[in-house]
């Protein structure tokens, strides 16, 4: 087993054009579906704390369609 050090990057997870999945390209390709993917769980997540916290839009709109 090989020791890293500071100097050696850790291995990357390349699929489809060889390059790191991981790296925030800018264009069409695989890594905007994965960076996509996260933005949106980030959202999500701020979202329902927000409605958690009582500042609910759903339930204004439940209220106004009454």
């Amino acid at each position: 087993m090989q020791s890293n050090t500071a100097t050696e990057k850790p291995p990357v997870a390349k699929a489809y054009n060889g390059k790191d999945r991981n790296d925030l390209i800018f264009g069409w390709n695989p890594q905007a579906e994965i960076w996509n993917g996260r933005f949106a769980m980030i959202g999500f997540l701020a979202y329902l704390l927000w409605d958690l916290s009582g500042y609910s839009v759903v339930c204004n709109l439940l209220y106004w369609l009454k």
